[in-house]
C-alpha cells in the first residue's frame, strides 16, 4: 500500500526515534531537501545519457548513480541510522572533478548558468544540492542530528561536481562560457 495515514496529523517519524515530529521540523526540512537533490539528480541522470555525456570513459550517468546511492546513505544518517559516509567517497568525488579540470579552461569568474540544457540542469542540480547541504548543516550544528565529518564533506563536494559537469558539457558542445557583466 503506498499510502499509510500516519502522517496525515503533519507527524512523520525517523528511522531512530519513537516520537513522532512535525513534518515541518529542521530535520524533515533536511531529509526532505536531500530527497529533492537525489529526486532531481535522477532527472540528470536520463538526461545524461541522452546526451551521451562521459567524462573519460565514464558516464555522467554511472557518476550521477552513485551520487543517489550515496546520497541514500547520508539521508539514513540524518534520520538517526548508524550510517556514514567515508573519506574514500569524498576522494571518489574530488578526483572526477580533478579529471574534468584538466579538460577545461580555468575558472576566472563567475560564469552565467545556461549554454546547454544538460549545463543547465546540471547547474540546477548545484542550487538543490547547496540547498540540502545547508539544511543538514543547520540541523548538525543545532545538534539536532550527529553527522560524520566525511558526510558533510561529501554534500560540499557534490555541488562541485555539479559545477564541473556544468562547465564540461558546455565545453563539449563547444558552447563559450559567459562572464556576468554587473551592468
Amino acid at each position: 500500500m503506498l499510502y499509510t495515514r500516519k502522517g496525515d496529523d503533519g507527524k512523520t517519524k525517523t528511522f531512530a526515534c519513537d516520537q513522532r515530529i512535525s513534518k515541518s521540523s529542521a530535520i524533515a526540512e533536511a531529509l526532505g531537501s536531500l530527497d529533492e537533490i537525489n529526486s532531481f539528480l535522477g532527472f540528470c541522470k536520463v538526461r545524461s545519457t541522452t546526451q551521451k555525456c562521459e567524462v573519460g570513459s565514464v558516464s555522467c550517468a554511472s557518476i550521477i548513480h552513485q551520487l543517489q546511492k550515496d546520497l541514500f546513505i547520508i539521508q539514513a544518517e540524518v534520520a538517526g541510522a548508524e550510517k556514514t559516509i567515508g573519506e574514500d567517497k569524498v576522494k571518489e568525488i574530488e578526483s572526477i572533478v580533478d579529471a574534468i579540470e584538466k579538460e577545461l579552461p580555468p575558472i576566472k569568474t563567475f560564469f552565467v548558468s545556461g549554454g546547454t540544457e544538460l549545463a543547465a540542469t546540471f547547474d540546477f542540480a548545484r542550487t538543490v544540492a547547496r540547498m540540502a547541504e545547508r539544511r543538514v548543516v543547520s540541523v548538525a550544528e543545532e545538534g539536532k542530528v550527529k553527522v560524520g565529518e566525511f558526510s558533510l564533506a561529501y554534500l560540499n563536494r557534490i555541488s562541485s561536481l555539479l559545477y564541473a559537469l556544468a562547465r564540461y558539457a558546455n565545453h563539449k558542445a563547444g558552447i563559450k562560457e559567459e562572464a556576468p557583466d554587473y551592468k
